[in-house]
């Protein structure tokens, strides 16, 4: 399921949530989301308020998420409004927002709404759990050595 996410909206529920993310900036906010996103194999879009910093290469190559600034003259809760209305499939959009007026968007249009607590305390268990060891690339590929080969072969009276 596609994530449409109140960037700033969440962002600020976070940090007032816990003092440990209080320093937390959008980039890295932006950082984890993508490391989450990739994790649940899921894609995401993530829409702040306002222009943004000049420089935005640090929000370049998070992995399944677009980041959105809306500009100066828009609100971020416009755009979202207008993603939710010309969505083609709104009952598999989640909304992450705290905001009434994105809430009542996505109510007309039947899509899954999310409090932001509620959203980054899954985001949390999912970067806190421990991952299984990564599969040799061997695995994939197939390569054995000569002699694992050879061994095989013989097991399987496969020998010429």
């Amino acid at each position: 399921m596609p994530f449409l996410i109140d960037g700033y909206n969440l962002l600020r529920a976070i940090q007032k949530k816990d003092e440990e993310f209080a320093p937390l900036t959008d980039v890295q906010l932006c950082q984890k989301l993508g490391l989450y996103l990739t994790r649940t194999a899921e894609t995401g879009e993530i829409v702040f308020d306002g222009a943004g910093p000049r420089d935005k290469s640090p929000f370049d190559n998070i992995p399944n998420l677009e980041i959105i600034f809306a500009g100066m003259s828009v609100e971020a809760d416009t755009i979202m409004e207008e993603k939710i209305q010309t969505n083609s499939a709104p009952k598999r959009l989640v909304v992450i927002s705290n905001d009434r007026r994105v809430h009542a968007a996505g109510r007309k249009r039947k899509t899954e709404l999310i409090k932001c607590e509620l959203f980054w305390a899954q985001v949390e268990k999912e970067l806190s759990r421990k991952r299984g060891p990564k599969e040799p690339h061997q695995k994939r590929r197939g390569q054995l050595s000569k002699g694992e080969t050879d061994r095989w072969m013989q097991l399987f009276d496969l020998d010429d």
